[in-house]
């Protein structure tokens, strides 16, 4: 299996930079031509935080341990006082296992927030 990359965090009007970690120069979203600087970036919170959330469903190993689905960028996030915790925008997962436990769910549940209309 090979080792997932690790992705850019920096983000600009909501598209993430599609270049490795740590790369020299301007950030890049390929295909769309658009470039930015650090001083141009988003902040690296996300608009999803504090939104009203409750926890999906499981896989039979547990993940995604209790969390939600945040709606803005499809990370899984803890759930503080029934809304989202206050998280950066999700932009890869972290490891090669990460990156299966969340095919595997979102390929059993689909693209969903977990909400009781979905096609859970």
């Amino acid at each position: 299996m090979a080792t997932a990359t690790i992705w850019c965090r920096s983000r600009s009007a909501g598209a993430v930079c599609t270049r490795p970690t740590g790369h020299p120069g301007l950030h890049n979203r390929v295909g769309t031509g658009r470039m930015w600087t650090n001083a141009q970036a988003d902040a690296p919170r996300c608009a999803g935080s504090g939104r009203r959330a409750s926890a999906v469903p499981s896989l039979p190993g547990g993940f995604p341990s209790g969390r939600a689905v945040c709606p803005v960028c499809w990370d899984f996030v803890a759930i503080e006082g029934g809304a989202l915790g206050e998280h950066d925008a999700y932009t890869g997962p972290t490891d090669d296992r990460d990156a299966a436990h969340r095919a595997a769910w979102f390929n059993t549940y689909g693209w969903c927030d977990g909400a009781a209309e979905s096609s859970i």
